[in-house]
């Protein structure tokens, strides 16, 4: 095990003899060296810099601190260990880093199956930093000057180091160079991210990334994958999102191992018991840690998805010892069993592990059904306290009214709340209806403008036009032609009749003649009607190329229209995508900032609740005094020289209670007002001072008008405002008058 993963001391070693190993090789033959292998010496030998320096800087923050030559790795185990590496398998891995951009895009499929099979130890620091973009982080520039400030976790995460990692050599023993730098990088965590603050289960990540890589990019790492890989939520003190993990692994149990989830069902056995370190330490403390360092390569690369196939294959493969097993003994199972199934190596697990069935899509599914039943058992809990805070006080309500014999609220006051309530349930009613008639205004707007042609086309149409009545005109010039050529047949057919009819009289010689003027007359006609013809087919000619005209046009408009539609839809296309990644981007966002919001109503609903029974305590109060106030008058139980003083305080002190009510009720809309778990109000008799304090979990004081009197005598109210359906809390509702006469107390108890 120790092997197979370097300290950050010993990743100097590491990282120098594998410089070496590269060197005496490209020497060897000089020749081969290809400029992947120059640029990835160079990188190396700016690694092994960095790791220099920063053991320079450790020793400079703790001038106490082991130097980094106590490693765990030697530099002949390392080498060693590079002599097994596959030599094409580390050029390969080194041409990866060199082209990491091109890879990462056009080979992601290849990247996958390369990563599944395990990162060579030697590039798993720059590998990683590649797989989650932590190598330009502008927050590792601040790391130094964070460890220069003070955390309030400090305490915890010093109780807590000893834990993590107890029996691996850079960090077992006290005080070590691995605990100290353990120790800085969650210390500095803690000040960037004070929602998370500092959660143990993530210092066993912190640990395996200083096992690979200097402190300063461990750092760097982690707020990564705090940020983008669901870790922030899972550490999140409500943990959240460790919850909906457990909700979608046993529902991928129930779906693909039924008779083991009835078997769980059945020993009261929940998935948390046994799973919540799986997803909290991505399998750090339960598998051992040359298998967990290559489950932690693939989840670098894909993220919680590996967490959920792994602990499918896990169950699948332990299935049948576990049905035999009663709760106490499936504990015992998954802590020392199964880590010694997997002392021969992880490749089976992951085998195994990418048979199972994961569906993206019925997660998010899941996912949706277990914010739902969230919401809605905060929904209940919150009803649940508002009827007993409510019930409560309608039960004070009704003893106080018994006592009086009048209601404290008149009909009127409610007849006009609730006139109130309907006249703004009407205005909101109709900025509905104007909102809405001004959003069928625009979208018939939108219509209106979608329909109208644009310039381009309004050009083509007018040049188009101009053709067609040019045409017009030119037809029209010829049938005037044709109507004139018939106008002249007509006067020559005339004149020819008058001369036909008198033929018969004429002589031989002159019936020659007309026969020839006949002749004549037929050729003219003839003529005539082939230019006729003639015109026809040219004006046919003129419609066909003027049809022709027109469909050219159409065809190049809808050619260059269907054009712009292909470039559109590509546009649209590509738009589209991104849109849909931004929309799931912002639905989650959305769901998480809506859970954040129904956390924040449900606390104000909680505080006003608070507020309403503080309101009603007083307001009980005020009553219990008056009534006290009554009894004392007819008992007679104070003296004839101390009444008359003692009701004029005790009105004073009602009047001064009132008005805090009135102060409350005006306060009761605002948001973020503390609630009142309880009122102790004490009047010290024959004292200069006056004390009317309210006490609480956020120490909220009364107001100062309370003090401005001098009371004689000893009021002391302790109303319990906690939510109880016994008894026995009916006594610390007392309301107790103590006054002095004569050198004796007079007590009074309601």
């Amino acid at each position: 095990m120790a092997s197979q993963v370097a300290t950050p001391s010993s990743l100097h070693t590491t990282v120098a003899s594998s410089t070496a190993s590269l060197s005496s090789h490209s020497s060897a033959s000089p020749s081969q060296l290809s400029p992947d292998d120059v640029e990835l010496l160079a990188k190396l030998e700016e690694q092994n810099r960095l790791l220099e320096t920063d053991s320079k800087s450790l020793r400079s923050v703790n001038g106490s601190r082991r130097n980094s030559g106590s490693s765990l790795v030697s530099s002949s185990s390392a080498s060693s260990n590079l002599s097994h590496l596959e030599e094409d398998t580390w050029i390969m891995w080194g041409r990866i880093v060199n082209e990491w951009e091109d890879v990462r895009k056009k080979k992601e499929k290849q990247l996958k199956e390369l990563v599944r099979k395990g990162i060579p130890h030697h590039f798993r620091a720059i590998v990683w930093q590649l797989l989650c973009n932590a190598q330009n982080l502008p927050i590792k520039e601040q790391y130094s000057e964070l460890l220069k400030m003070t955390s309030p976790c400090e305490r915890l995460i010093r109780r807590d180091i000893a834990r993590t990692y107890p029996e691996h050599e850079f960090f077992k023993e006290k005080d070590s160079l691995g605990q100290e730098v353990l120790f800085n990088v969650m210390k500095a965590y803690s000040l960037v991210d004070r929602e998370v603050g500092y959660c143990q289960g993530s210092a066993f990540i912190v640990g395996l990334l200083l096992m690979q890589m200097p402190e300063e990019e461990a750092f760097s790492v982690f707020v990564k994958l705090m940020q983008d890989y669901r870790l922030r939520e899972l550490f999140k003190p409500s943990m959240a999102e460790l919850g909906l993990c457990m909700y979608q692994f046993e529902c991928m149990i129930q779906e693909q191992l039924p008779e083991l989830h009835v078997h769980f069902q059945a020993q009261s056995f929940h998935t948390s018991m046994y799973a919540s370190s799986w997803f909290l330490t991505i399998f750090l403390t339960s598998f051992p840690l040359p298998v967990a360092t290559r489950i932690f390569d693939i989840f670098m690369c894909e993220g919680l998805e590996i967490v959920f196939r792994v602990g499918m294959a896990i169950l699948q493969m332990n299935q049948a010892e576990l049905m035999q097993l009663d709760m106490e003994g499936m504990l015992q199972h998954f802590q020392k069993v199964i880590p010694h199934q997997l002392d021969s190596g992880p490749d089976k697990v992951i085998q195994a592990a990418y048979q199972v069935k994961y569906n993206a899509k019925k997660m998010k599914k899941l996912e949706k059904e277990y914010t739902t039943i969230k919401t809605k058992e905060m929904e209940e809990q919150v009803e649940i306290k508002r009827l007993r805070t409510e019930n409560r006080l309608l039960k004070q309500r009704i003893d106080t009214l018994e006592k009086k014999g009048n209601p404290r609220y008149s009909e009127e006051f409610i007849l006009q709340l609730e006139r109130e309530l309907v006249q703004a349930r009407l205005k909101e009613a109709e900025s509905q209806c104007a909102l809405k008639e001004m959003q069928d205004k625009i979208l018939n707007m939108e219509k209106r403008n979608a329909s109208l042609p644009d310039e381009n086309n309004v050009v083509r149409l007018q040049e188009e036009l101009i053709g067609v009545k040019l045409r017009e005109a030119e037809a029209l010039t010829g049938l005037k032609e044709l109507r004139q050529q018939v106008r002249d047949l007509e006067e020559h057919w005339q004149r020819h009749l008058a001369r036909t009819a008198g033929r018969w009289k004429d002589s031989p010689r002159k019936n020659a003649a007309s026969e020839l003027q006949d002749e004549l007359m037929s050729v003219r006609l003839r003529e005539a009607e082939a230019q006729a013809e003639l015109r026809e087919i040219r004006q046919r000619m003129l419609e066909l190329e003027t049809q022709n005209q027109i469909h050219s046009n159409q065809l190049q408009r809808a050619e260059l229209e269907a054009r712009n539609l292909q470039e559109r839809l590509q546009v649209l296309t590509n738009q589209n995508k991104r849109l849909h990644a931004e929309l799931q981007e912002t639905k989650r966002k959305q769901a998480e900032i809506e859970c954040k919001n129904k956390e924040e109503v449900m606390a104000v609903r909680l505080r006003e609740a608070d507020n309403i029974a503080a309101m009603a305590e007083l307001q009980q109060q005020i009553s219990e005094l008056e009534i006290q106030k009554e009894e004392g008058k007819v008992q007679g139980q104070l003296n004839n020289t101390d009444s008359s003083q003692y009701i004029r305080d005790l009105k004073d002190q009602i009047t001064d209670l009132k008005h805090e009510i009135r102060c409350l009720r005006g306060q009761r809309g605002l948001r973020g007002q503390p609630s009142f778990d309880g009122i102790h109000i004490v009047n010290h008799y024959g004292g200069d001072k006056e004390s009317y304090q309210s006490s609480d979990e956020d120490g909220v004081k009364l107001s100062p008008q309370l003090t401005s009197h001098q009371v004689r005598g000893r009021i002391t109210l302790h109303p319990n405002l906690e939510d109880s359906e016994s008894e026995g809390d009916e006594e610390g509702d007392a309301l107790r008058l103590s006054v002095p006469s004569n050198g004796s107390h007079k007590t009074t108890t309601v």
